[in-house]
């Protein structure tokens, strides 16, 4: 087995830990009577999208530029159930096929996954798995192809990967500050009007973690895991891989500061859930990123994401919108700042030129329209198809449920039963 082939699996791995990771992040921050509905969400997504990138998703996303399909929607059937892959098992290359793909498919998980922390406390399990499937097929196989589509030689195709809107240049998403975070962060949103409030914890004096030591744990399995997030994706050399490693670490460091700092100004103490929150504010924000700032400029995005991402989760409350875990405060709102960071002090021998390093607009309008396009397209999908499931089958918990809790009356288990 070649050195690169074990580094990707190994990546691989670490990715997929990341949504357990997550289940135990927001396991810990909802109430204990609904723990087991709102981890259930995250190991749901996990069957969910990898059966569907098994039948559809691995030809859907990456292609061939080939494949019957566009650079904006691949032929889902050109390879049905990875078939045609099989066939090449035994000579080397298709193996490193399925190393790629089971990269891949870690990332889809961890997109859906996200979505599940704005409807905690209120959102039947299987409605959600339908949601989930649709959200998969119609949005980030999609766009996944937009930024990752890649040909036989290698070269990236995707619309946003080239040309957007017509700017001539392409964006800059390394490891998925558009197409995992905000797209996440926007379906979120949209699932968050749609379910609308809770009925008991929707306030600030309410919204009391039931289990912080969980919180934590879940946020340090997410660092860790957020290293196979970033490097399994080969730098252009060892160099730039291992300035993606330092950056995964510098950034969320700088952000736990910042949004610790904002919180004590803010309530006059630090809290373990907000260093937590600052860490994973952190890791969002380097994610398209890590590849294209030194140290400094990374050091400065985390305390900056980190600071601004502190007040950004207090808009759901002057809004009115029920965000219960602060996906869109989080994960909208630090990969966007991510995203444009890029385009602002991205090192030119990095990007071919920033507005700062090099003097350039066109990168940074790019990584500015990439986002908007995708807020726009998962918002927009997502929307019509949770108002079509609240409206049909019910997506929402009955009250009486809510009230009481999820984890007895969803899955008739719990540890707050006894």
């Amino acid at each position: 087995m070649s050195v690169d082939l074990s580094w990707q699996l190994l990546c691989a791995a670490l990715v997929l830990f990341m949504t357990p990771g997550l289940a135990f992040f927001y396991g810990g921050l909802v109430k204990q009577k609904s723990v087991v509905s709102m981890m259930m969400l995250s190991f749901g997504s996990i069957a969910v999208v990898t059966l569907l990138y098994v039948l559809i998703g691995g030809t859907g996303i990456a292609g061939n530029g080939t494949d019957g399909g566009s650079k904006l929607f691949g032929n889902p059937f050109q390879d049905f159930a990875m078939a045609d892959l099989m066939s090449g098992v035994g000579g080397g290359e298709a193996g490193n096929a399925f190393g790629a793909h089971a990269f891949l498919v870690a990332f889809c998980i961890i997109t859906v996954a996200l979505v599940s922390g704005a409807v905690a406390d209120r959102a039947r399990f299987w409605p959600w798995m339908l949601f989930a499937t649709l959200f998969t097929i119609f949005v980030v196989f999609p766009t996944f192809r937009w930024i990752w589509g890649v040909d036989p030689d290698g070269n990236f195709y995707g619309w946003l990967a080239n040309d957007v809107w017509g700017l001539g240049t392409g964006a800059l998403d390394w490891a998925g500050g558009t197409v995992i975070h905000q797209s996440a962060g926007a379906a979120a949103l949209a699932l968050a009007l749609v379910l609308g409030k809770r009925k008991v914890g929707f306030s600030k004096e309410e919204a009391i973690p039931h289990n912080v030591p969980l919180v934590l744990i879940g946020a340090a399995i997410l660092w860790f895991g957020w290293y196979g997030f970033n490097t399994g994706v080969y730098g252009a050399d060892e160099g730039q891989t291992s300035l993606i490693f330092f950056n995964t670490l510098v950034a969320p460091a700088a952000a736990l500061l910042g949004w610790i700092a904002v919180e004590h100004f803010k309530e006059g103490k630090a809290t373990a859930v907000g260093a937590a929150s600052g860490i994973v504010t952190g890791l969002v924000a380097i994610t398209p990123a890590c590849a294209f700032l030194t140290p400094i400029w990374a050091m400065i995005l985390g305390l900056v994401s980190g600071a601004i991402c502190a007040f950004a989760v207090d808009l759901k409350f002057k809004l009115g919108f029920d965000d219960t875990l602060d996906v869109v405060g989080i994960h909208l709102v630090a990969g966007f700042i991510g995203c444009l960071w890029v385009g602002i002090f991205g090192a030119e021998a990095l990007t071919g030129g920033s507005l700062v390093f090099g003097g350039e607009i066109k990168l940074f309008l790019a990584q500015l329209f990439s986002s908007l396009t995708v807020i726009a397209f998962s918002f927009a999908v997502s929307f019509v198809f949770a108002m079509a499931i609240e409206k049909t089958i019910g997506f929402r918990a009955k009250e009486e449920d809510e009230v009481a809790g999820l984890d007895l009356a969803l899955h008739g288990e719990g540890y707050a039963l006894n």
